[in-house]
């Protein structure tokens, strides 16, 4: 019978007010509602709107996301991670409803705009999300969202549905609340006599389908006439006019301090004794509405809210960070930032404190002062000045305060320099090996102003640069010979490069080959050198395996494998699938026991012994030692195994 008439109210009802009807509301229906909650929708019913605000912002302060039109529904503004930015919202008509003039609300349910905002701040430190904005709607008047934007913008999700017209729309009668039993009595509804009242659903979390739900079907009406298929309606039973509804007191409110809601109790009484009764009773449909009435109107006492720490100041050493401290007070179910006195009460908290991300890195001088680049006169000297870390490690110059950099270049002042020739001492070598050579020196002419004549004040005779030498014959010598550079031992990195060195005597028109002892008077030139041809960008490197964890009976054995650049510092460049293994199985062959040729038998009955357990004494153990042996190494195998 409901089914039935339900699907004749759904015939005749008119298109009114743009709502949306789940498949719940149909008693029986197997349809699939829509995304606009219209069973055996189109989604035609409604528009979703949605869209991600990525633009990139440049300037610190309010920038606007997105208008949210009057009429919404299911408003979802959500920030895809989390930031140091905030979202804002307000009205048209300027009113601030969520984190403006600069200070920032506290997570909560925050009314504006003709619905209810619930403001989500995920938990700073364990949650990677960002915050949000929800609320059912409809929306009142135009809304306009912001964001607060203090770092690069991770991006905006935003989402609203707007309904269409002409969608049917079930709807209670206007004194029963929506989830509440009807009466027994059915009546087709015709969409002129009643005030409009949309049904509110809820939604299981994880089914996603509506409970609670009834379709439209009012008492005190029915058709006068049914179809001989019809069951008629069950009337009510009748109710004795000695009893009536009277209110007993109220429910407790809904909040302890900053305004909350209260709604009166109604019971069925006799109307003599006024002795509650059963509601059966009463009149459902007399019953009176429950109005809701303000209490505890009084603001809840002020505390101080606290943000969040800003970055440290430094990156190395002591800085400062700061954070906001705002004393705030809710009322009427809004947190609203109050003068700081009304705080006093409270202890406020700290709003900096000192910070020290690491231990800064620091100069230090490496060598002593170079000797003067000139030997009379004013010249330069240089030494070696390194940032090094607390690890002691060579860092960039930028990690040290380049204001405290010690001078690593100074003028010296040789004093004045003599009018005369400076010489240096004759070279060591000879310049042949064997035969007639020279020997060199350098010969500067020194002045102590500065002259286009290089010659002024030192005359003409200017002393020898050169002087003959003779290393002997050159026949019969004997020295070492060098071939050629072998090519690099790899094609990039710091590499080997090989070359034969020979002791030879030199005759006429060739040479004979010596033992190298003939030539060991002599300084051996290099067999070996670095070579570097390109760098190799990063390869792996390992340690040597380590020792078998087991002897027999199979082990494992480590080692350490890293990725490592150039210049030996850890990097991620390595091709993953050229890593090599760094665990790997050994000794897997069986175990042998040791056989000990002295352990035997002396008597012929020891398994009495091992029978009567008498092997613990050091006697028995080596009277029958092969047979005490055998039982031991059983009995460690056993345990072994298990």
């Amino acid at each position: 019978v409901l089914r039935d008439v339900w699907s004749l109210s759904v015939f005749h009802l008119p298109l009114c007010c743009g709502s949306s009807i789940g498949c719940d509301d149909y008693l029986g229906s197997d349809k699939v509602a829509d995304k606009c909650g219209i069973c055996g929708g189109d989604n035609t019913g409604c528009k979703v709107v949605s869209g991600v605000f990525k633009h990139t912002l440049t300037n610190l302060g309010y920038h606007k996301i997105v208008e949210i039109p009057e009429g919404a529904i299911k408003i979802n503004i959500t920030e895809m991670s989390k930031s140091n930015n905030y979202l804002a919202l307000r009205s048209r008509s300027g009113r601030s409803i969520i984190n403006g003039n600069w200070a920032i609300d506290r997570p909560g349910r925050y009314e504006g705009g003709g619905t209810t905002f619930t403001y989500k701040r995920p938990n700073e430190i364990s949650s990677t999300a960002g915050e949000s904005f929800l609320a059912d709607g409809p929306t009142d008047e135009i809304l306009d969202v912001y964001m607060i934007h203090q770092q690069p913008n991770p991006g905006i999700h935003y989402e609203y549905i707007i309904p269409e017209a002409n969608v049917i729309s079930p709807q209670l009668p206007p004194h029963r609340r929506p989830g509440e039993p009807f009466n027994g009595q059915l009546e087709l509804t015709d969409g002129t006599d009643h005030e409009d009242e949309n049904l509110h659903r809820e939604t299981d979390t994880h089914t996603g389908q509506s409970t609670g739900t009834f379709p439209v079907i009012q008492p005190g009406r029915f058709p006068s006439h049914q179809p001989d298929n019809q069951v008629p309606a069950v009337q009510p039973p009748r109710r004795n006019r000695e009893h009536n509804w009277k209110q007993v007191g109220t429910t407790e409110c809904t909040t302890s301090c900053g305004k909350g809601l209260r709604y009166p109790i109604f019971h069925c009484v006799n109307r003599i004794s006024h002795e509650e009764v059963s509601e059966s009773y009463c009149d459902t449909s007399t019953k009176p509405t429950p109005e809701e009435e303000a209490c505890n109107i009084f603001p809840c006492p002020a505390f101080w809210d606290i943000g969040e720490w800003s970055e440290c100041s430094k990156t190395c050493g002591l800085g400062m960070q700061h954070r906001q401290v705002l004393c705030r007070q809710v009322y009427a179910n809004r947190t609203l930032m109050v003068q700081q006195y009304r705080c006093h009460h409270l202890e406020k908290p700290e709003t900096t404190s000192t910070c020290q991300l690491k231990i800064c890195s620091e100069w230090q001088i490496q060598t002593e002062w170079t000797s003067c680049s000139v030997p009379c006169g004013v010249g330069q000297r240089t030494r070696d000045v390194k940032c090094v870390s607390n690890l002691g490690d060579i860092v960039d110059d930028e990690e040290c305060n380049m204001k405290l950099r010690p001078n690593d270049i100074e003028n010296c002042d040789m004093g004045p320099c003599a009018k005369s020739w400076f010489l240096t001492e004759w070279s060591d070598r000879c310049s042949a090996e064997c035969g007639a050579g020279v020997r060199t020196r350098s010969v500067v002419c020194m002045s102590n102003h500065v002259s286009s004549l290089p010659l002024e004040g030192c005359g003409n005779n200017r002393p020898s640069e050169t002087i003959p030498c003779d290393n002997g014959p050159c026949v019969g010598k004997v020295e070492w010979f060098a071939g050629s550079w072998s090519q690099c031992s790899i094609e990039c990195g710091s590499g080997t490069q090989q070359r034969e060195v020979i002791c030879i005597r030199k005759t006429e028109g060739s040479f004979d080959v010596l033992n190298p002892y003939e030539c060991s008077f002599l300084e051996r030139p290099s067999s070996q050198q670095s070579c570097y041809l390109k760098p190799c960008g990063a390869k792996w490197f390992n340690t040597e395996w380590s020792t078998c964890s087991k002897s027999c009976e199979g082990g494992f054995r480590v080692r350490e494998v890293r990725c490592l650049s150039d210049d030996l510092t850890p990097s991620n460049q390595c091709d993953p699938q050229l890593k090599p293994e760094e665990k790997e199985p050994c000794n897997t062959q069986d175990c042998i026991p040791e056989i000990d040729e002295n352990c035997k038998d002396k008597y012929y009955n020891c398994n009495v012994v091992v029978q009567a357990r008498l092997c613990v004494y050091t006697y028995y153990k080596t009277a029958c030692c092969a047979s005490c042996t055998r039982v031991a190494n059983r009995q460690s195998g056993f345990l072994g195994r298990r």
